[in-house]
């Protein structure tokens, strides 16, 4: 059965209530005895389990072979590392941009 959620316009207090689909609203609030009005609410979410829901259970063995060799690097100091360069072919912050447009002067 699925859970309304109900606010009384006299006292303003909310509550639940299990009802079947095919029961009329509310129109009473239970604790005043005031018209409610039933709200909108976000229902439930989804909880999926076992094999064949994650994204990686359906992919091709040559992407998963890709996407393992695509692991951070580890560094001297242990911590992983997304660069793939060496430091030496970093270029310096304050380089112009190399897009062929020149800047405003």
């Amino acid at each position: 059965m699925p859970t309304y959620e109900y606010k009384c316009l006299a006292c303003e207090e909310k509550f639940d209530e299990f009802q079947r689909m095919t029961e009329a609203p509310l129109t009473t609030c239970k604790f005043c005895g005031g018209q409610v009005e039933r709200l909108i609410s976000a229902g439930s979410g989804f909880l999926f389990k076992g094999s064949g829901f994650y994204i990686t259970d359906n992919r091709s063995e040559k992407y998963k072979s890709a996407a393992s060799n695509d692991k951070p690097v580890e560094t001297k100091s242990g911590s992983p590392s997304t660069d793939k360069k060496p430091a030496s072919d970093k270029k310096p912050a304050d380089s112009p941009p190399q897009s062929g447009v020149k800047p405003a002067s």
